[in-house]
């Protein structure tokens, strides 16, 4: 179920309305587990199933963690990860597994072939993960408590793995910053602004703005991209850039602002990523869900940048190249993330201090640039698969002398230039003599309103569905 969906506005206006009726105050828990399950089941209800059953290994086996013997603690945590990480093997890799290893016309190989990816399968299952790593580490133990009454943990657990804001993609919840908020909400503690804000902004980056540059960077899939100019091969791979940033960042801000509609407060995902001035950075800016994910579960268990130099740079390269793999079931992923790890290691190799604080203006320029280039040229790995991006960029090189498409080149300008403004208000908003965009607010969300109106792009499914 798409957020830009009619039948969406439905289910999200009825639970909202029966949310807040003060009769059912103490069912909160309950409404929202129906609308979740009612909001996932929607399109592919068998795989509702799979849901279920994760969200049952994951409340039986972090109960078992805290109410077992001492001596059973890791047996049942580690139980439970493997659970969560064969079933996300199982459904999401096959088919790469029949695909690199066997025949795929017939037999074995055909059956892993025609296994169906859940939607949303990397995301919950992960938040599982997350869960019985805590509860076993006892880090947070502060914060998060398993209840006593097993039925009580049954509602907390599937709430969390199924609260449809971020069930679908992200932003990825770790259990100890989710657990502690559940509990009754009150329609006077909504903070209407926050949720009008998130709501316009992400609307407008995905209906305005990425379904429409989604018309345009069409034309970079295979035949197609063939026959185009050299200049127009380029373009696309910009547009492209700003389409997956304007489709995932938009659905990450509407996840928060209805998060917050119904008294829950989820982490940004998106800190303004094209600013950046390192790799680094860029990934404490861009999907923060998964690069703090992958750094405290993955990372840092690897032994992070404790055990050497070289060690450290194998750990940034199996952790990206993992990293890769999470996003889709395909070698073409697994390079996206080997090119990130390498471009980290590298980085690291020639500055213990990748922060950029120290550097003149006009080297934060050329290193921002070079980012920007190099992370938008990597998002072809996720728009096609490895043999074409290789062909795509032969194409650049041999396809100079084609006269260029000057009307897809203008629309792809016209619809980046509002994705480049937003950074560009950011920076103006955190240089050192801030400028202030406060009095022409009212006017700005007015004219997003007025542009998610009249200038929406045909309704297309969120980029990170696939994942």
């Amino acid at each position: 179920m798409l957020f830009n969906s009619s039948i969406f506005l439905l289910l999200l206006v009825v639970t909202f309305s029966v949310y807040y009726i003060p009769l059912l105050a103490k069912y909160q828990v309950q409404i929202l587990i129906v609308s979740s399950l009612a909001f996932y089941a929607y399109g592919q209800p068998i795989l509702l199933i799979l849901l279920l059953v994760s969200a049952l290994i994951n409340t039986l086996t972090s109960y078992a963690v805290v109410n077992s013997k001492p001596s059973m603690l890791k047996f049942y945590a580690v139980l439970g990860v493997a659970a969560n990480l064969t079933i996300l093997c199982f459904f999401k890799y096959s088919p790469l597994f029949a695909k690199s290893f066997f025949d795929t016309t017939a037999g074995f190989g055909h059956f892993l072939l025609m296994i169906p990816l859940p939607i949303g399968i990397s995301f919950y299952t992960f938040e599982g993960v997350s869960l019985l790593i805590d509860v076993y580490s006892n880090k947070h133990h502060d914060v998060l408590t398993i209840d006593k009454s097993f039925k009580a943990h049954v509602y907390k657990t599937l709430f969390f793995i199924s609260f449809f804001p971020h069930l679908i993609a992200g932003p990825i919840l770790k259990a100890y910053e989710f657990y502690p908020q559940i509990g009754n909400k009150k329609f006077a503690d909504i903070d209407w602004s926050y949720v009008f804000k998130k709501l316009t902004i992400g609307y407008f980056l995905k209906m305005v703005i990425a379904d429409n540059l989604a018309n345009f960077t069409f034309w970079m899939a295979y035949p197609y991209f063939k026959s185009l100019s050299s200049v127009d091969l380029v373009t696309m791979v910009f547009g492209y850039s700003f389409q997956i940033f304007a489709d995932f960042a938009g659905y990450s801000l509407i996840a928060l602002g209805l998060a917050k509609l119904f008294g829950y407060n989820l982490n940004e995902n998106f800190n303004f990523p094209y600013i950046s001035s390192s790799f680094s950075e860029f990934w404490t800016r861009w999907h923060i869900s998964l690069s703090t994910f992958l750094k405290q579960y993955l990372y840092i268990p690897l032994g992070g940048n404790r055990k050497g130099k070289i060690r450290t740079y194998l750990n940034l390269l199996v952790t990206m190249i993992l990293g890769g793999l999470w996003h889709g079931a395909a070698w073409s992923y697994a390079i996206w993330g080997l090119f990130h790890g390498l471009a980290l290691a590298i980085e690291r190799f020639f500055s213990n201090d990748a922060r950029t604080a120290k550097h003149s203006l006009p080297r934060r320029l050329i290193m921002g640039v070079t980012v920007f280039v190099f992370v938008s040229a990597a998002w072809v790995l996720f728009k096609l698969p490895f043999e074409y991006v290789v062909d795509y960029f032969k194409s650049i090189v041999v396809n100079g002398k084609m006269p260029a498409n000057s009307n897809n080149i203008m629309l792809i300008a016209i619809y980046s230039i509002p994705v480049i403004l937003y950074h560009l208000v950011y920076l103006c908003r955190s240089a050192r003599y801030a400028v202030s965009f406060k009095k022409y607010e009212f006017a700005g969300y007015g004219l997003l309103l007025f542009l998610i109106a009249v200038n929406s792009g045909p309704s297309n499914s969120f980029i990170y569905f696939q994942f």
